[in-house]
């Protein structure tokens, strides 16, 4: 509530709450004229005594009722600490509101469609690179049978060619040798082997390693059971293909996949094997290339985002600034004209809403001020 001194016109705020029983009496710090504020819904006295004038400044004196009940003992230190509060803000300030709006809202938003494009540009570059990895896989394995095919049917026309060549002598015939073992990829290559006869001994015959010409075979069958599986596994009209686990000569175990397809006609079969990373190494270099890239765009993107946030978040404290500065300016000139300082100067230039503002203040703080003068020129 505003109380207004009725010989110089100051103004008081005074909340309601600080106001201990019926009545409160002050005398005005501007002219020392008493001044009776009597709380809402309590009917005062309209003939005061006037000992109150020389009651101590600021104090109540007893109401006309003559008890106690209605007396009190604030002051007017009291008043402008109980105006004071109700100035006081009882909710999130400006400043914190545009800083969440503008700041960390945003702030947010981008982080988290970063981390959704990053996920997505990962699963793109997964996918591409997996599919990829999958069809050169398969074509390797075409690759593969096609060699062992090929092969077998050279072999066999070559055979059929000459019937006094021995099996002893396939891998010194230069010739058949050429025929039958044959490179394939960077590390690969076809050999041939016979199916076991009577003895059930399986041999090979033809290989890029003469140490294991005419030798038993089914000393493989526990040590490389994948291996053997697929070696073992061909029929006299049916190819057999499969993977298994190799050592090479550096010591790694590394995969490789075989196809055995039986030469018609004749006990023997062509086997063609190779690592399929001779044909994937390319899709390797990619997938490398693809990671990093992946990660150049992921540093990319939390540069960018934290440039933003640094630039957002100085044009967000440096405009709030000057935003509630001017507010704050604006509240407190509004403070002192509700105390009775109707002289103060407003010191706020602003072309926006804020300007506008400001003037409309003005122009109440004038028509407030003549008010009171034609009040007292009425009273004189």
């Amino acid at each position: 509530m505003i109380v207004i001194c009725e010989e110089c016109g100051k103004k008081y705020k005074i909340n309601p709450v600080h106001i201990i029983g019926n009545s409160v009496k002050f005398n005005c710090k501007a002219c020392n004229h008493p001044i009776l504020v009597t709380k809402p819904g309590e009917v005062s006295s309209s003939s005061e005594p006037d000992r109150t004038a020389a009651a101590p400044a600021g104090r109540v004196e007893p109401d006309d009722t003559g008890g106690t009940k209605g007396q009190t003992s604030a002051t007017v230190p009291d008043m402008k600490a109980a105006a004071d509060e109700t100035g006081k803000l009882r909710g999130m300030s400006l400043k914190s509101k545009m800083f969440f709006l503008f700041f960390v809202f945003p702030i947010i938003v981008m982080a988290i469609s970063s981390v959704l494009y990053l996920w997505q540009l990962n699963a793109l570059s997964k996918l591409v690179t997996g599919e990829s990895a999958r069809v050169i896989q398969q074509l390797g394995e075409k690759i593969i049978a096609e060699a062992s095919r090929s092969t077998a049917k050279q072999c066999k026309i070559y055979l059929d060619s000459h019937p006094e060549l021995k099996k002893e002598a396939f891998n010194t015939n230069m010739d058949f040798r050429r025929i039958a073992v044959q490179k394939l990829g960077m590390t690969g290559y076809t050999a041939l082997y016979e199916r076991p006869g009577k003895d059930g001994i399986w041999r090979t015959w033809a290989h890029v390693n003469p140490k294991i010409i005419g030798i038993d075979m089914s000393r493989l069958k526990n040590k490389l059971p994948d291996f053997w599986r697929i070696y073992a596994g061909v029929k006299e009209d049916a190819a057999s293909q499969g993977y298994y686990k190799w050592r090479d000569q550096s010591g790694k175990v590394r995969e490789k996949y075989m196809v055995c397809t039986p030469i018609m006609g004749t006990p023997y079969v062509i086997a063609a094997t190779t690592r399929l990373d001779d044909f994937t190494r390319p899709l390797q270099l990619i997938k490398t290339r693809s990671r990093r890239l992946t990660t150049q765009a992921r540093n990319m993107i939390a540069g960018i985002l934290a440039g933003t946030l640094l630039l957002v978040g100085l044009i967000v404290l440096i405009y709030s600034n000057r935003l509630t500065g001017k507010i704050k300016a604006l509240t407190e000139h509004a403070e002192r004209i509700s105390v009775g300082e109707l002289d103060a100067e407003l010191d706020v230039h602003s072309d926006d809403e804020i300007g506008a503002l400001g003037e409309a203040i003005t122009r109440m703080q004038d028509s407030i001020r003549l008010s009171i003068e034609r009040l007292r020129k009425r009273r004189r």
